[in-house]
């Protein structure tokens, strides 16, 4: 068994402010993907974009992260909570941030994005997708730092004991499956693939299949949350339920990238 190497959760207090690693893994996932693009922007002849519409592209991701990441947490972790309070979706202080919501919001925003700079949708998708897992290995780190979203009780020679855990029990440290599958092996394949111009929305639709698969995987090794626990046949939790679409909607959009063109 590892001992946790139990690191203070807030970075930097300053009086009754306190700025935690998790938000500071937001910034800093936002500050990659802002230096990405921008050489992406330059490096790439096929790119959507210019060097100079990159700031504007972030500004609107981050939005996208935020709105869609807190109401989506509360429509799929929390929606019990929400019909009991309804302004509890505001309180962004008390935490939940859910990825998928973020994803669909983040699909929203660039919708927005790319009719203001008049860019075609799928290919700035297409862009963005690449620039993603990088932030989301950073978010699962700061849920490791925060002890927040532990893995299952296991006695691999690995296993943490979490001390926030009530229960005291040896766990799989499985935000940093997440980190390393969801966010640097992600990233590798999509900076791989998107080296060559692809049909449209090829890119993104690798990005749903990766991350739904990866996701998945790690979701077997995660502890289902407290409030909901197995949501089907007993083994399913909501995080696989909620990648389902997301691998099935990918596939299909890879087919039809790569689909046959009448000549």
């Amino acid at each position: 068994m590892l001992a946790y190497p139990d690191i203070d959760p807030v970075a930097i207090a300053l009086g009754p402010v306190k700025i935690h690693w998790y938000g500071l893994t937001y910034i800093a996932g936002l500050a990659f993907a802002w230096w990405l693009a921008r050489r992406r922007a330059v490096t790439q002849p096929f790119s959507p974009l210019q060097r100079d519409q990159v700031d504007d592209l972030i500004f609107y991701a981050a939005v996208g992260i935020v709105l869609g990441g807190r109401f989506g947490y509360a429509l799929f972790y929390g929606f019990e909570r929400l019909s009991e309070d309804p302004l509890w979706v505001f309180r962004v202080w008390e935490g939940g941030m859910a990825f998928h919501g973020g994803l669909l919001g983040v699909l929203v925003a660039m919708a927005l994005f790319a009719r203001q700079q008049r860019v075609e949708w799928g290919r700035l998708m297409d862009f963005v997708a690449p620039l993603t897992p990088v932030g989301l290995a950073l978010g699962r780190l700061g849920n490791f730092i925060g002890q927040e979203l532990w893995g299952r009780a296991s006695d691999v020679s690995w296993a943490m004991v979490f001390p926030r855990d009530p229960l005291a029990l040896a766990r799989h440290p499985s935000q940093l499956y997440q980190f390393a599958l969801e966010g640097c092996l992600l990233f590798l394949i999509l900076i791989t693939f998107s080296q060559r111009q692809r049909p449209a929305w090829a890119v993104s639709a690798l990005f749903l299949m990766g991350y739904g698969a990866l996701r998945f995987t790690a979701e077997f090794f995660r502890e289902p949350d407290a409030h909901i626990g197995f949501d089907a046949l007993g083994w399913l939790t909501r995080g696989q339920i909620l990648c389902i679409p997301m691998l099935i909607i990918g596939a299909g959009l890879f087919y039809w990238a790569y689909r046959p063109r009448q000549q």
